[in-house]
């Protein structure tokens, strides 16, 4: 006999649900752009991604102790997947984002950053046969759009004049692997729960990670600790990192990678509300024009539609 968790009703519900979760999550995430934007002379790149991702595999590790203490012989069997996928998502995708902000624009990482989706799209449809029909298709190409247009505040002429940097490498290279750990979750089916799977690709990060801050802190140098940085860690481990991460992690297991992915082009819409309401910024009509090309462009990549 079925148990409630089995039916289709329940089934229905999940994905309701995760359809909600998938406007909400970006929001988080825009609390790591604006950290990004006071962090440089406060705390250091690699320091700040150890001290978020530390704190977030610490909570979930003590949360979900139980499971990870029964499936113990899992984790060991599975434990280098867990530092590919925490190297890819928690260290190149953190640490490496906020050393390309010090030597290039916020025009060429944002165009470069929202290359990742469409990534994820075409990987998902190509190596792991996820569907996307033609409203799928026309939604990534009105979101890409969308997000260009608000990147270059409407004036598409800008587009010639970005010259890029060594600090581009370093965006491309976070597209990839973020590209790479969307995918790669999807394609190594885990046995853990959400929160569970979050704290073991956390720990995965942290030793990648760990090296790389005890250079920064006893070789190349960093700014000496501060309340201001207890803060950054702080609110980076609470909202994009345990908050962001957590909901990604569990509505992809619900819609599949290609469909989730691309609510990342939401990223440049709510940041730009968020610094509207935080940092004072006035929003533009290219906001809305943007707005107006993402929200349905989201809509239509998202849409399920029923098979019998």
């Amino acid at each position: 006999m079925p148990t409630v968790s089995d039916t289709p009703e329940h089934a229905e519900r999940l994905r309701r649900l995760a359809l909600v979760s998938l406007w909400i999550f970006p929001v988080l995430w825009t609390v790591n752009l604006l950290v990004a934007r006071v962090a440089p002379g406060v705390i250091s790149p690699n320091m700040l991604a150890l001290g978020r991702w530390g704190l977030v595999g610490a909570f979930l590790a003590f949360v979900t102790r139980r499971e990870l203490w029964d499936k113990r012989h899992i984790v060991r069997a599975h434990a280098w997947r867990y530092v590919i996928l925490g190297a890819c998502g928690m260290w190149i995708c953190g640490a490496w984002v906020y050393l390309a902000g010090q030597t290039t624009q916020a025009l060429n990482i944002s165009l470069i950053y929202s290359s990742s989706p469409v990534l994820i799209a075409i990987g998902a449809v190509w190596f792991m046969k996820e569907s996307m029909g033609p409203p799928q298709i026309a939604g990534v190409v009105l979101c890409l759009v969308g997000v260009v247009h608000v990147i270059v505040k409407g004036q598409w002429q800008q587009l010639q004049a970005v010259e890029f940097t060594t600090g581009d490498a370093w965006i491309a290279a976070a597209s990839l692997a973020w590209a790479a750990y969307t995918l790669l979750q999807k394609h190594w089916k885990s046995e853990f729960s959400a929160s569970a799977h979050l704290a073991l690709i956390c720990w995965g990060g942290v030793l990648v990670i760990a090296p790389f801050a005890l250079l920064e802190a006893t070789v190349w140098g960093m700014p000496d600790w501060s309340m201001k940085a207890t803060w950054m860690v702080l609110s980076t481990a609470l909202f994009p990192g345990l908050g962001a991460y957590w909901m990604y992690g569990w509505t992809q297991r619900i819609l599949g990678a290609s469909k989730v992915s691309v609510t990342l082009f939401l990223g440049p819409l709510y940041t730009a509300i968020m610094a509207t309401l935080v940092l004072q910024e006035a929003l533009s009509t290219h906001h809305f024009v943007g707005a107006a090309l993402i929200l349905p462009g989201v809509a239509l990549v998202t849409l399920v539609k029923a098979r019998r």
